[in-house]
C-alpha cells in the first residue's frame, strides 16, 4: 500500500496539471488585464453601448464587443443624456412592453349623445284666426294623429258666420243684371278672400252652400299629417285671435341633435354616416347621415350643434300603427372615420409630463431615450406622429410611467445605482422632462383659482363613476357618466389658455365619452381609457400642485380578467382610501397596490 502512494501523487498531480492548462486557455480571451497600479476593478462596460454593465468579464450582449474593465477612480463611458438603463430584472417587475412605430390607417370613433327631436321644418303651430267659443273637441289629447283636412274642433265665431253668410248671400245673387255680373263677380272672390284670412280652407268655403242653415259653427281643420304635441284648448273655452290650440309635429323623419367639441369639428363633415342608438329600442342601431353642422358655436362649451336626420318608421304597437321613435329620446352615436396610412404610435406609449407630449424609445440592451414628438391626430387606440420618432423604431407601451419616473429621479440627483450581473445595467442621467422644462419658463402649470375649483369637481364626478363599478352598481354608473358628460366641458373651457396642460386635458376629453353600458364588463372596459388619462393627469397634479397631493393612485395587475381585449395592468385614481377595485368590484375588491408619488 506504501509503495503505491507516490504513484497516485503524480497522477492526480499530472490531472490538476491539465486542467489548470485548459482552463486558462479557455478562459484567457475574458480575463482582466491587471491594472499596473493594481487598482481595483469596479466593473466591467461595453464602449459601444455603455448602458450595459457587470462585475464580471465578458461580452456585450448587444454588439458582442468585450467588456472593458473600469477601475477604481475611473468614471467608465457617460451613458449619454435621455437615456433610462434598467436591468434585466426591473423590466420584468415593470412589465415593459414595447409596440413598433410604423404606417397604419389611423382610426376614430367620436361617442356622443344626443336628444331626438322632430323635423323642425315639419313643425306647425296652429292659433285662433278669430275670436270665438270653441264648443266641441274632436281630438282632446296630446300625442293623436292626424291627416291633413281632418276636423280637430268647431268654432262659433258670430264675425266669421256672419262673414260665411256674406259669401253665401253673394254667391246666390246670380239674377244680377248682365251690366253689373262683373261687378258682382268682385264681390264674391272679396269675400271668398276674407273668409279665407279668417281661416277657412279652399274645400270649406266651396261647401258653404251645402251648409244648413241652423248649423252656426266652423270645423277648425289640421292643416298637416303628424302627430299633435299640445293641446292648448277645452271644450267651452273662448280663444281670442292669435291664442294658441294645437301644435303639430310630423314626426316621419327625426332629428338627432349633439354637441361636438371644437377639437373635434374637423373629424365631422355633411354626408358622414352616424350609427345612433337608444335605449328605448334597445338592440337596434340606426344608420343616418349628418345634415348640418352649426357654424356658431357655443361660447361657454366651445361646442357646436350637429344635425343627423334619421328616417321614423311605422310599427305596431298595442294593437295600433305608431312611430318607432318617440319624440325627445336620449340617443347616442358613433361617427366613425378612417384616415389611411399615417405614421402613428399606440395611445399608451404617450406621456403628456409637460407641454410638450414624450415618448421612450427601446435602444435595445435595457436602455430607453426619452424623445420629445410632435403629435398630430388623435385616434382610438393611435396618436398621429408628425415628429420626433421614426418608422421602424421601437417605443414603451407599457410600463413608461415607471420608466418616467426613474427619470425624473436620475434628474433630482439619485446616485446611478450599480447592478452586478450578467446583464446588470445602471440609469443614467436623461434629458430634463417636460414637466420641469415648465418650471424653466416653457409654459406655466399653476393654477388659477376657478383651474382648481372645476379640477376637483371633475376628479369627483370621475371617482364617483369608479365608486360605482367598485359597488357593482350599473345604474350608478350610467347615472354618474351622464354627470361626468357636463363637467368634461368645464374642464376643457378652464385649461383652454393652459398650454402646458392642454394635452393631458384632451386626453382625458377624448376618452369621457362614457356610453349607457348595458352590463358591468362593457362599463368597465369604457372606464379604463378614460380611468389612464385621468392617472396621467393626477400624476403631473400631485407633482406640482400641492393641494392635490393626497389623490391617490392604485394599480391592479390582473387586469387582462376584467374584461374582453384588457391589457395585463390598469391603474385608477380615489379621493381616499382604502382601495376599492373598480375592474372586479366585490369579486376582488381589494386587489392592486397604492402607486407612490
Amino acid at each position: 500500500m506504501k509503495a503505491r502512494n507516490p504513484f497516485l501523487i503524480v497522477f492526480v498531480a499530472a490531472v490538476a496539471c491539465a486542467a489548470g492548462w485548459f482552463a486558462a486557455k479557455r478562459f484567457s480571451s475574458t480575463a482582466p488585464t491587471p491594472d499596473p497600479g493594481g487598482r481595483r476593478v469596479l466593473f466591467y462596460q461595453s464602449a459601444m453601448h455603455p448602458w450595459i454593465k457587470s462585475d464580471k468579464p465578458g461580452k456585450c450582449t448587444i454588439c458582442g464587443m468585450d467588456l472593458v474593465p473600469v477601475y477604481e477612480g475611473g468614471k467608465g463611458f457617460d451613458v449619454g443624456e435621455g437615456l433610462v438603463a434598467l436591468n434585466s430584472n426591473s423590466i420584468q417587475v415593470i412589465n415593459v412592453q414595447t409596440a413598433e412605430v410604423r404606417r397604419q390607417p389611423l382610426r376614430r370613433t367620436l361617442r356622443v349623445a344626443g336628444t331626438i327631436e322632430d323635423d323642425d321644418t315639419r313643425h306647425r303651430v296652429l292659433s285662433a284666426y278669430v275670436d270665438g267659443r270653441i264648443d266641441k273637441l274632436f281630438v282632446n289629447y296630446a300625442g293623436a294623429d292626424v291627416v291633413a283636412g281632418q276636423p280637430l274642433a268647431t268654432l262659433y265665431s258670430p264675425m266669421l258666420l256672419t262673414a260665411e253668410r256674406e259669401y253665401v248671400t253673394l254667391l246666390r245673387g246670380a239674377s244680377a243684371p248682365a251690366n253689373l255680373r262683373g261687378e258682382h263677380a268682385k264681390l264674391v272672390e272679396a269675400a271668398a278672400l276674407r273668409l279665407k284670412r279668417l281661416g277657412l280652407g279652399d274645400q270649406q268655403i266651396t261647401a258653404l252652400p251645402q251648409k244648413p242653415e241652423n248649423d252656426l259653427h266652423t270645423e277648425i281643420l289640421a292643416p298637416m299629417t303628424g302627430t299633435v304635441v299640445t293641446r292648448e284648448i277645452y271644450a267651452g273655452q273662448y280663444v281670442k285671435e292669435g291664442d294658441k290650440l294645437f301644435e303639430i309635429a310630423d314626426f316621419s323623419t327625426m332629428w338627432l341633435k349633439f354637441d361636438a367639441y371644437e377639437r373635434d369639428l374637423s373629424w365631422l363633415k355633411v354626408g358622414q354616416v352616424v350609427e345612433i342608438s337608444t335605449p328605448a329600442v334597445p338592440g337596434k342601431t340606426y344608420s343616418a347621415s349628418i345634415t348640418f353642422i352649426d357654424p356658431n358655436l357655443n361660447d361657454p362649451t366651445r361646442s357646436a350643434k350637429v344635425r343627423v336626420e334619421i328616417p321614423n318608421p311605422v310599427v305596431e304597437r298595442e294593437g295600433r300603427k305608431a312611430r318607432e321613435l318617440y319624440h325627445r329620446l336620449y340617443a347616442e352615436a358613433a361617427v366613425k372615420v378612417d384616415i389611411p396610412d399615417v405614421l402613428a404610435v399606440p395611445r399608451s406609449a404617450v406621456l403628456m409630463p409637460g407641454r410638450q407630449p414624450v415618448v421612450y424609445v427601446d435602444k435595445g440592451g435595457g436602455s430607453y431615450e426619452q424623445r420629445q414628438v410632435k403629435l398630430g391626430r388623435a385616434g382610438d387606440d393611435l396618436w398621429e406622429a408628425l415628429e420626433g420618432v421614426s418608422e421602424g423604431e421601437r417605443i414603451v407601451t407599457t410600463g413608461n410611467l415607471l420608466i418616467d419616473a426613474q427619470a425624473q429621479l436620475n434628474l433630482s440627483g439619485a446616485p446611478a445605482r450599480h447592478d452586478h450581473g450578467a446583464t446588470g445595467v445602471t440609469s443614467s442621467k436623461p434629458a430634463p422632462p417636460a414637466s420641469q422644462a415648465d418650471h424653466a419658463g416653457h409654459g406655466s402649470t399653476s393654477l388659477d383659482q376657478n383651474q382648481q375649483k372645476i379640477t376637483r369637481e371633475f376628479f369627483a364626478a370621475e371617482d364617483a363613476v369608479r365608486a360605482a363599478l367598485s359597488g357593482d352598481d350599473l345604474a350608478a354608473f350610467n347615472q354618474n357618466a351622464a354627470k361626468l358628460h357636463q363637467i368634461v366641458p368645464l374642464l376643457l373651457n378652464a385649461f383652454d389658455r393652459a398650454p402646458a396642460w392642454q394635452p393631458l386635458v384632451a386626453k382625458i376629453e377624448a376618452n369621457a365619452h362614457l356610453g349607457q353600458a348595458t352590463d358591468l364588463k362593457v362599463a368597465r372596459k369604457s372606464f379604463h381609457g378614460l380611468s389612464m388619462a385621468v392617472v396621467e393627469f393626477v400624476v403631473k397634479m400631485r407633482a406640482q400642485q400641492s393641494e392635490f397631493g393626497t389623490l391617490k393612485v392604485y394599480q391592479c395587475p390582473m387586469l387582462k380578467q376584467a374584461f374582453p381585449g384588457a391589457p395585463a395592468r390598469g391603474q385608477w385614481i380615489q379621493l381616499e382610501g382604502p382601495l376599492r377595485n373598480p375592474y372586479f368590484g366585490a369579486e376582488m375588491i381589494d386587489c392592486g397596490t397604492e402607486v407612490k408619488p
